[in-house]
């Protein structure tokens, strides 16, 4: 939850308060506003844009050129030329320039230095604050190297929002009737669907989705492939061999792209692309609307999904909501509106720009955090006060016992959150854990995203398993986590900050939500045997330290017996991977367990004062 209360008689902007800009850091292209008159500008860059190309590029004399002019190096300096750099943050990609491996923030910082400065130009005083948004569905890395880019390039980021609430609260300042509204957020490089609840003022994020490997660039990629394999076919040339080439050909697509959304064909003229032996080589080809949705088609096919599993999240049918909102330049392609239209059956909305409603929306919010939850000069819901209320995309879970993933905090969840939950350890006399943290929805560590993992040492050993282990997930505004584990006996505490690099590969996070859903029966299937495995092993456990303990209380049959029964249920034990038991396996453990439970019962009972209270079906770590 990001909450933002209204301060009576403080919420006015005074001279010497520095403005808060709001930025959409994109994959292509850049935007940033700032509230003037209690609404959202769009800056206009140094080269009078409203929007500047998320581009940087190094000349051969070591100029460092960023937006516009970066862009027109793609096609005759390609290899010192970085696009799209988005998609790597968060992950350890590295681009080598001149003897110099730079990291994604630092390249996002550059461009985000122009930003900052062209805002100054526009301003005329420093800025030093900013609002920074990223999709929905970047992960804690991400917005960490989001952060990251932003200190960099000399900004305190005061608040990382996600790109469709930002693009809501741009809707909902001029419309404050109470509705359900979805947004549809296709980028040149991500994906995002939200469903936003508006009302009185209050922004509540009810379920989120996306992909944050889908975009506009995937779209121009597809027109690339087409030219070189024509061009292969035609001129027996291969340009994907010349990096020159490709760049003046990617450079190409883009406008082709763009033209096909007005027009119903486009013309890729490249001449000179290529020198053959008998001379240069020009590449003219024609493509048509209906030819580049075809060889699209899968792409858009990819956003249908998500929407499905927004709305299924939200609890409400398409029916139910009073707006869609299209956001990012690649909603512009027409069979992107049209597939729109026939998934929800509602016209979308055009009263927002889709370039520019992401950084209005973050300029929203840095007006109200430097106005102590009011905008100066706003009217309406704005003038009262907003109130924004964000969730985190994915479940987060820690690995216990067999590799099972045990959420603590589930997807959707309203942040900022903070969730404790009580574990114990899995053997008697164990002195460590292990706390690897997870994102994904599957039942098993391993079908998971891993985010980090720290030890918690110094556990008081113990025979009958009492040490308490509370392991806390505390989840900031930003929806950057924090676990920590503590050991209630003896007060040792480790935490972690997930801050490392690992980013989410690329269609991850979706495969996870997919394979979730495919494999739910198998996976819980998987889980049942496993917690018979485990809590089989428990009672194995439990049953020989009675035996140590009480067994001059017991006569020699009772005891022969309880022996007899251990040492059947510990032969069905055996299993590499309990988890893959077939169903005889499964139901001879079964019924060795019942049968060590009913011989065992009274030495059990014997043994009760020993116990720490804890079932079978207890959580291990």
């Amino acid at each position: 939850m990001i909450k933002i209360l209204c301060r009576n008689g403080t919420g006015e902007e005074t001279d010497d308060m520095s403005k808060v800009i709001g930025i959409d850091l994109g994959t292509t292209n850049s935007c940033v506003a700032v509230v003037e008159g209690g609404k959202p500008v769009v800056i206009t860059n140094a080269e009078g844009e409203r929007t500047t190309p998320s581009v940087v590029a190094f000349t051969k004399d070591g100029e460092r050129l960023v937006g516009g002019a970066a862009k027109r190096q793609i096609a005759t300096n390609s290899g010192r030329t970085i696009s799209s750099i988005k998609r790597h943050m968060g992950s350890d990609y590295r681009v080598h320039i001149d003897g110099k491996d730079l990291t994604p923030q630092e390249i996002s910082a550059m461009i985000l230095a122009k930003i900052r400065r062209d805002a100054e130009s526009y301003l005329g005083e420093p800025v030093t604050e900013a609002v920074i948004t990223v999709p929905a569905y970047f992960d804690d890395s991400q917005r960490k190297a989001t952060q990251d880019a932003g200190r960099i390039a000399g900004l305190n980021v005061l608040r990382i929002i996600n790109e469709p609430t930002a693009a809501a609260v741009a809707y909902g300042l001029d419309n404050e009737a109470a509705q359900k509204i979805l947004v549809y957020d296709l980028g040149g490089g991500t994906f995002d669907v939200s469903i936003i609840e508006i009302e009185d003022g209050t922004f509540t994020v009810l379920a989120t989705g996306g992909d944050t490997h889908l975009g506009g660039d995937d779209f121009d990629q597809r027109i690339v492939e087409y030219a070189v394999a024509e061009f292969k076919k035609s001129d027996r040339i291969d340009l994907s061999r010349d990096p020159a080439a490709m760049g003046r050909l990617k450079e190409e697509a883009e406008k082709a792209k763009k033209e096909l959304s007005a027009a119903p064909s486009a013309q890729l003229n490249l001449p000179f692309i290529a020198v053959g032996k008998d001379g240069p080589h020009h590449l003219d080809l024609s493509l048509s609307r209906p030819q580049f949705e075809m060889m699209t088609g899968d792409l858009l096919a990819r956003t249908v999904a998500p929407v499905q599993n927004a709305l299924r999240d939200a609890g409400i049918s398409a029916s139910q909501l009073g707006k869609v909102l299209l956001v990012g330049g690649s909603t512009r392609m027409p069979a992107v509106e049209r597939q729109v239209k026939e998934l929800l059956g509602c016209e979308p909305s055009h009263n927002l720009n889709p370039d520019e409603c992401v950084a209005m929306g973050a300029a929203v919010q840095g007006g109200l955090l430097q106005g102590g939850g009011k905008l100066a000069g706003a009217t309406g819901a704005a003038a009262q006060g907003l109130v924004l209320m964000d969730v985190t995309p994915l479940t987060l879970s820690i690995e216990t016992l067999g590799g099972v993933a045990t959420p603590l905090i589930t997807r959707n969840s309203m942040i900022p959150t903070r969730k404790s939950q009580i574990f114990t350890t899995a053997r008697p006399m164990q002195t460590s854990v292990e706390i690897n943290v997870l994102q994904g929805e599957r039942h098993f560590a391993r079908d998971n995203k891993s985010l980090g993992k720290f030890k918690l040492t110094g556990i008081r050993a113990s025979f009958s398993s009492k040490p308490q282990i509370e392991v806390t997930f505390d989840i900031d505004v930003n929806g950057v986590v924090k676990v920590s584990a503590k050991d209630l006996g003896t007060g040792r505490e480790q935490n972690i900050t997930i801050t490392g690099s690992t980013n989410l590969s690329e269609n991850e996070i979706q495969r996870a939500m997919a394979d979730a859903a495919a494999y739910e029966a198998e996976d819980s299937r998987r889980k049942e045997r496993l917690d018979l495995h485990n809590q089989a092993e428990v009672l194995a456990y439990k049953v020989d330290e009675a035996l140590s303990k009480c067994k001059k209380e017991l006569d020699k049959d009772e005891k022969n017996r309880i022996k007899t029964d251990l040492a059947n249920l510990r032969r069905c034990l055996r299993k590499d991977k309990p988890e893959k038991m077939n169903e005889n396996e499964e139901a001879a453990l079964r019924q060795a367990k019942t049968q060590l439970e009913e011989s065992a019962n009274h030495l059990m009972v014997l043994y009760t004062s020993e116990q720490d209270g804890n079932d079978n079906g207890e959580n291990n770590l």
